[in-house]
């Protein structure tokens, strides 16, 4: 049985995933009716679905466990940006306030010795060190190309292969 801390602390994260996700749509409709941005485009649909995912597997931990997840109401998110630089930046500080509030959730199973929730938190915090890498990662690509138009089309290109690469980099064994 969940806590009524535990409860409310993890019906605020499934919110946070659910504004993630629209967030992320946002920004793949943005790039969709950009010229030539077809990889970031499917990159951020992509994005926008794994943070759903994250959101439908909170929803259904809290119910398993005789609690109630409550599907959130949404805010607007931002629909226009003032470049690809500025999406990405965006993209970036999303996952840090996420792996933030994860941070602070796991904090919370301990202090309420719920280590069944601190168990099932686990896996969202390996996920936040691949999200955060992966925004990291992009940014630092983006920040080499600057506006140089062919590169960013190599850029938009390329994404897809990005998260792959992140992910086995920070599965791999220490050197």
């Amino acid at each position: 049985m969940l806590t009524a801390p535990i409860k409310d602390a993890l019906n605020q994260q499934i919110a946070m995933e659910a504004q993630s996700s629209q967030a992320y749509l946002a920004m793949a409709s943005w790039a969709e009716i950009q010229p030539g941005l077809d990889g970031v485009t499917t990159f951020f649909y992509q994005q926008s679905q794994e943070e759903r995912v994250h959101m439908l597997k909170l929803i259904r931990y809290v119910n398993e466990r005789g609690g109630f997840a409550v599907v959130p109401a949404l805010a607007q998110p931002v629909i226009t940006f003032q470049s690809l630089q500025r999406v990405f930046q965006d993209f970036l500080q999303h996952e840090i306030a996420v792996s933030t509030s994860i941070n602070e959730l796991v904090g919370l199973a301990l202090q309420e010795r719920d280590f069944a929730t601190h168990n099932f938190l686990q896996w969202y915090v390996s996920e936040q060190l691949e999200e955060e890498a992966l925004a990291r990662t992009l940014n630092d690509k983006l920040e080499l190309v600057g506006d140089d138009k062919s590169g960013i089309y190599l850029f938009d290109k390329d994404i897809l292969l990005f998260r792959g690469h992140v992910a086995s980099k920070g599965n791999a064994a220490p050197g």
